[in-house]
């Protein structure tokens, strides 16, 4: 495809969508959201920059080996359930506490953030490698 209009709208849309999917991670502790959802949203910015842009462009403004991001995903999720285990709580047992960050103000952060991070990564990781060989550029 070789639209000027969507060339020119992919890259701020990118990080419009970017930036919603961090809201949406960071909201889906207690609401809905999270990794899975925000790792979706990010693919589909990405999905975007491939649709409009041919792959070579993508992988060269984005240098990141998508394959990678998959097992790193898998460690920092299986990470978070046993470090629980660890401690003597049952797999994925989670833990909170409120810190204050200077410009955001008073912050509830879980461990199940992290969780939620390798799930980010592994959602990521898949659906753009899937993307990439879809498209014939491994």
């Amino acid at each position: 495809m070789n639209s000027l209009i969507l060339k020119t709208v992919a890259t701020p849309v990118l990080y419009l969508i970017v930036s919603f999917s961090v809201y949406v991670f960071f909201r889906g502790h207690n609401n809905p959201g999270g990794g899975f959802i925000a790792g979706l949203l990010t693919a589909g910015a990405f999905v975007l920059q491939y649709l409009s842009f041919d792959s070579k462009t993508v992988k060269s403004n984005f240098s990141l080996n998508w394959k990678k991001l998959i097992p790193v995903g898998l460690i920092l999720a299986l990470g978070s359930g046993l470090g629980g285990m660890i401690l003597g709580y049952p797999f994925l047992s989670h833990s909170f506490g409120c810190f204050y960050l200077p410009l955001i103000g008073e912050l509830e952060l879980a461990t199940a953030i992290i969780f939620d991070l390798g799930v980010y990564f592994v959602v990521l990781g898949t659906a753009l490698t899937i993307i990439s060989v879809i498209g014939g550029k491994d």
